[in-house]
């Protein structure tokens, strides 16, 4: 019995919904920080430990779930995503301590990790047209979704550490509805092996210029989600609602400048949102929190950076890889971008063991906004302009290598035997042929038969 037809835009919405939906849930805890702080009398060290515990878990399960897809088939890998980000979510709305925390943000990690990948590829292969730009967008708009919808329901609506992830874990189960209905595809493969990450020889410069710009950007980026709502309780900024609202306008203003990028060049964006990137850092070192009209400045400029700086740097390795490595070294830039978002945050939270968390932020973001340059002064050098050649550096060498891979073989020359040199009675100068190169005629072949005819 053949197979029934395939809904594909109706699949394609599917793996949009269920994107959103685990990327808001994992940023959905960010505003309600300060307020588990105080009910649990936790310290700040392990305050930024359960907002690194995503980052540090989700890294691994990206790699290891990443082709879990093709060996089982995307509605099973969506399945077990959704069951963990149910977890995470039943978690923070039953927490009576810090471990239920920390549980929640494991699960939360693995939950994203799984999908990430099977989700991207339902969606690409549904999709028409730029599928893996809408799977791109649909992850950056949960995780702005998140905070924001996290500071309005925590302000404004009764049981703020419970209502937020009840509504979650509705959505979820219309996400696992939505994911039984998937078509059974069979998988593509009969094995599943982790990702490994892989740089290859000729790719190492770039990926490493590329690796600490994204680290940088995701550094920026995680501070503000891992620290800032603590910092703005503490200066007298209670409203949760307007914490959401600076977390989720660094991701906004990602969205909106990471379509510059194809026009900027991957150079040329790298270099702009690293400036914007320090200045954001400078921003935040100075006030650390302390002034809500300077930290949304710095929200903003932080997010228009690492929309360019993330954005640039993920083409510019994308630019360069080799066709059979790319799936190894994207594997090894997330890897970059985790840990920018999740080490930073950790280093503060240790620094808070002696000093206060606006100096242990304002010590960590100042070394952050030093190592800026460093990475601005590596991306010039691997792409450096050629005057003699069109397009940026990593065009120039796609170029080059797929030239290289449609270049034929060079087909072996036949043996010849050498002809003795023409002595004068075998001259082309022979009077025969001057005759008939003199006079007015020459010969025309037609079959066997040869006929003279005038010139």
């Amino acid at each position: 019995m053949p197979n029934p037809p395939v809904d594909r835009a109706r699949e394609m919405r599917t793996g949009v919904y269920v994107l959103v939906v685990l990327t808001a849930g994992a940023y959905l805890p960010s505003p309600l920080y300060p307020a588990y702080q105080g009910a649990f009398a936790i310290s700040d060290l392990a305050m930024t430990l359960i907002y690194a515990t995503f980052a540090l878990v989700s890294a691994p399960a990206l790699l290891l779930f990443g082709s879990a897809s093709d060996a089982l088939g995307p509605r099973s890998v969506l399945r077990a995503s959704i069951a963990l980000a149910a977890l995470g979510s039943a978690c923070f709305a039953f927490a009576s301590g810090l471990g239920w925390l920390l549980v929640g943000r494991a699960a939360q990690g693995l939950a994203l990790g799984a999908a990430t990948g099977a989700a991207t590829t339902l969606i690409s292969e549904r999709a028409r047209l730029n599928g893996a730009v809408l799977a791109s967008t649909a992850f950056v708009a949960g995780t702005a979704a998140g905070p924001i919808a996290g500071g309005i329901l925590a302000q404004h609506a009764p049981a703020p550490q419970l209502l937020p992830f009840v509504l979650h874990l509705a959505l979820l189960g219309i996400g696992w509805h939505l994911v039984a209905n998937l078509s059974g595809r069979a998988p593509r493969t009969a094995r599943w092996a982790p990702t490994r990450p892989e740089i290859p020889q000729g790719a190492r410069l770039h990926f490493a210029a590329a690796a600490a710009t994204g680290f940088l950007a995701w550094t920026a980026a995680g501070l503000f989600l891992a620290v800032i709502p603590a910092l703005l309780d503490r200066s007298g900024q209670s409203d949760q609602a307007v914490t959401g609202g600076i977390l989720g306008a660094v991701l906004i203003c990602s969205v909106l400048t990471q379509p510059l990028v194809p026009r900027l060049g991957t150079r040329s964006a790298q270099l702009v949102g690293l400036g914007a990137l320090l200045t954001s850092l400078a921003l935040l070192a100075k006030t650390a929190g302390g002034s809500l009209p300077i930290t949304l400045l710095a929200a903003i400029v932080a997010g228009a950076g690492h929309g360019l700086a993330y954005s640039g740097a993920a083409a510019a390795v994308d630019a360069v890889a080799p066709a059979g490595k790319r799936g190894a070294i994207t594997g090894a830039l997330n890897l970059a971008f985790y840990l920018g978002a999740g080490l930073p945050a950790i280093a503060v939270g240790l620094v808070t063991l002696e000093y206060p968390l606006s100096s242990a932020t304002s010590w960590v973001t100042t070394a952050a906004a030093a190592l800026v340059p460093l990475a601005a002064a590596a991306v010039a050098v691997t792409h450096r302009p050629d005057r003699h050649a069109s397009g940026t550096p990593g065009e120039r060498v796609l170029r080059r290598s797929r030239s290289a891979a449609a270049a034929p073989e060079p087909r072996p020359q036949r043996a010849t035997t050498s002809r003795p040199k023409r002595t004068a009675t075998h001259s082309s100068r022979s009077p025969i042929a001057s005759a008939k190169r003199s006079s007015g005629f020459r010969w025309r072949s037609s079959g066997s038969a040869r006929r003279l005819t005038r010139r």
